[in-house]
């Protein structure tokens, strides 16, 4: 089982490095911003790399909106983003569940993420898997909720498509972590990725603020158990720099019975 941390992309992999990580996750441009990423100078290192590599894709996108003046840019984005991250040999991209505005119909915005595979197919594909993560606030969510979630897995029956777990994320959108794996397992089939975090914020309260796995209002044995139920690698979106993200590794390093990179 990988685990690793979300870091700084400047030097993804001596960030793996200061935090005995064999997995690591970090943006190809402005997660703020339009930008398309560009090519990395570092791209054969990381592709050669022991580490493994997942890319975030930026929290502008959202596909989902009717809002045609995100939704279009944002499709063109996600695309880009997918290329650019096989070209490091990434193995997956991961992308927020998205929303509609308030009195949008949600359906619609479900649909728009079909039209958003069927625009990539398209194209030829996505070049790598296209990880969709569960979110923490938000009425009018896509992936919020396992209902809506449901929904969404159905309107993308024709598709690969794969799903990141964050554990903040459930936690603060109001769905129980005992048992989650299996219920979202029960409407996806699969879990590629689990974002380990803490949450600063109570039990659905949709705010998206992560803590350590030794702080926060999440018994952290809770987001062991995840891991352990999911079977899948492990990112931390957690504070701390180095010294916070190299104890939540160790931590579930510890609680997993998984070797260090060196081990």
């Amino acid at each position: 089982m990988r685990i690793g941390a979300h870091v700084d992309s400047a030097d993804p992999l001596s960030e793996a490095t200061a935090r005995a990580a064999d997995a690591v996750q970090f943006f190809l441009s402005d997660p703020q911003g339009w930008k398309a990423p560009k090519p990395r100078e570092d791209a054969d290192r990381l592709r050669a790399a022991e580490v493994d590599l997942y890319v975030h894709a930026p929290y502008v996108i959202n596909v989902a909106t009717l809002n045609n003046r995100i939704r279009i840019p944002s499709r063109k984005l996600l695309l880009g983003h997918a290329t650019a991250a096989a070209e490091i040999g990434a193995k997956g991209l991961i992308v927020h569940g998205g929303h509609v505005n308030a009195g949008d119909d949600l359906a619609v915005g479900f649909d728009n993420w079909r039209k958003t595979f069927a625009y990539a197919a398209d194209a030829g594909g996505f070049a790598l898997p296209v990880l969709i993560e569960n979110t923490a606030g938000g009425d009018n969510a896509c992936a919020r909720r396992l209902d809506a979630l449901a929904r969404l897995w159905d309107a993308l029956g024709d598709y690969e498509v794969g799903f990141c777990l964050d554990t903040c994320h459930a936690h603060a959108g109001g769905e129980e972590l005992l048992d989650l794996v299996d219920r979202v397992k029960a409407i996806t089939g699969r879990i590629d990725l689990v974002h380990a975090n803490n949450s600063k914020d109570t039990f659905g309260s949709g705010r998206d603020r992560h803590d350590n796995l030794d702080g926060g209002t999440i018994d952290p044995e809770l987001v062991v158990a995840v891991i352990r139920a999911a079977g899948a690698p492990a990112i931390v979106e957690t504070p701390g720099g180095v010294d916070g993200q190299g104890a939540d590794i160790a931590f579930l390093r510890d609680r997993l019975a998984v070797g260090s990179p060196a081990a």
